[in-house]
């Protein structure tokens, strides 16, 4: 089942979802289902396990949020970003994102860290920043409907 859903996001996403290649603020929505202990390019190994992870950004560049989102979709790509790395050993279910134009990104990574049920990854994604970190775990599939910030916050999940 798994195989069949990541092959449809990878070929249809960009045909199917509602996000614009505008720029804004996103958090990838992933899901584990083994453990595993990997290398996170130069920086050093983390140990992932079966749960969810929530890994937020922010795309201000050409393409917006949905070049960044697509490209955080496919599997096979050049590894630029921490997120990269990881990649290969989740997969993706949804994604939380605003086409503000403010920068969101901290203020997220900020109120995940202090939700209750997510466990974040100490400076996963945020080597450019003062965060803690960008990647969070959770036993328990995030709520979108229950995440505090109102920054005309929408979703798109790969079985849609």
């Amino acid at each position: 089942m798994l195989a069949g859903i990541m092959h449809q996001a990878d070929k249809n996403f960009l045909k199917k979802c509602s996000i614009k290649p505008v720029p804004g603020t996103y958090a990838l929505i992933l899901q584990s289902f083994s453990k595993s202990k990997i290398q996170i390019g130069r920086w050093r190994q983390i140990d992932i396990v079966p749960g969810y992870y929530v890994y937020v950004g922010s795309a201000f560049g050409p393409g917006g949020v949905l070049s960044r989102v697509s490209r955080h979709f496919k599997k096979k790509k050049p590894k630029h970003w921490h997120i990269d790395y990881l990649r290969n050993f989740v997969a993706p279910l949804g994604v939380w994102y605003t086409h503000e134009p403010e920068h969101f990104e901290h203020r997220w990574a900020r109120t995940l860290y202090t939700t209750d049920n997510m466990h974040p990854i100490q400076g996963f994604g945020c080597s450019d920043c003062k965060c803690y970190s960008h990647l969070f775990w959770s036993p328990f599939l995030p709520d979108f409907t229950t995440f505090p910030c109102n920054e005309k916050l929408r979703s798109y999940w790969v079985t849609e």
